[in-house]
């Protein structure tokens, strides 16, 4: 693991690695294994307002929709390239999840670089690349105190000391600005553009989790997307994930 943290560190910022043996453990004995491991990395941190570490990763049936505070990780629809808790403040450092069983068919997972979005932005999009600088409406998936707003406004990209982050879930921003009124021409039009470019096949690299798998991404740097899957009618067999947020900095809460 300590391979896999320098990478996230310094080189790729993602890493899969192979090999947990799940069948021959209960699904409490692999979490506690995942959770060590992941631990080595960076520490765990709430991925939930009521303190919820260990996350399961699910279709239950649900439906996304705006304000509803359904996450679109817990239906079986195709989710586009995005970071972790891109809706919050505080997000996690890098996002690990370890695959318990797989789909029927479908759950294809992929992997792109938010500098290598970015790079394609400005080689296809340059006049829209300015509004992707500035703040956008998430939908916060009603992870926040009565008090609060239900949107969080931050830019899709940031320069920090020369590096550049990301913040991406075209998910939850276009649900903030339908729980908003809607969005004007460019905004519309930025959104689309960065849409284009996490179709473009040659930017991303592609694979199938099998049981035991466990990948790991930098999250402010990484995207992670999966295809729309197709579950077994068992519920005992159907596609199941384990995710965990690591984060050194800060508080361990959900809010940092």
């Amino acid at each position: 693991m300590r391979r896999v943290a320098a990478i996230l560190r310094s080189g790729v910022r993602f890493g899969l690695v192979e090999g947990l043996p799940i069948n021959a453990l209960s699904l409490e004995e692999a979490k506690a294994i995942y959770w060590i491991l992941s631990s080595l990395i960076a520490r765990p941190v709430a991925q939930k307002l009521d303190g919820t570490m260990i996350y399961d990763v699910h279709d239950t049936g649900l439906k996304p929709l705006a304000g509803s505070g359904v996450r679109p990780d817990k239906s079986n629809v195709e989710l586009q390239f995005h970071n972790d808790n891109a809706y919050n403040s505080r997000m996690p450092e890098v996002v690990g999840l370890l695959c318990v069983r797989p789909a029927l068919e479908g759950g294809l997972s992929r992997v792109m670089s938010f500098a290598t979005a970015h790079n394609a932005l400005r080689e296809r999009f340059r006049t829209l690349l300015p509004r992707l600088y500035q703040p956008f409406r998430f939908d916060r998936q009603r992870e926040h105190h009565p008090s609060e707003d239900r949107v969080f406004a931050a830019p899709l990209f940031v320069n920090e000391a020369g590096e550049l982050r990301a913040r991406l879930a075209l998910h939850q921003i276009r649900s903030g600005y339908e729980m908003t009124g809607g969005s004007d021409a460019e905004t519309a039009a930025a959104l689309g553009a960065v849409a284009t470019v996490f179709r473009d096949p040659t930017l991303q690299f592609t694979f199938m989790m099998k049981p035991g798998d466990m990948q790991f991404a930098a999250n402010r740097e990484i995207g992670h997307s999966r295809s729309e899957f197709t579950d077994q009618a068992d519920p005992e067999r159907r596609r199941l994930l384990i995710r965990l947020w690591l984060r050194n900095g800060g508080a361990p809460g959900y809010t940092g």
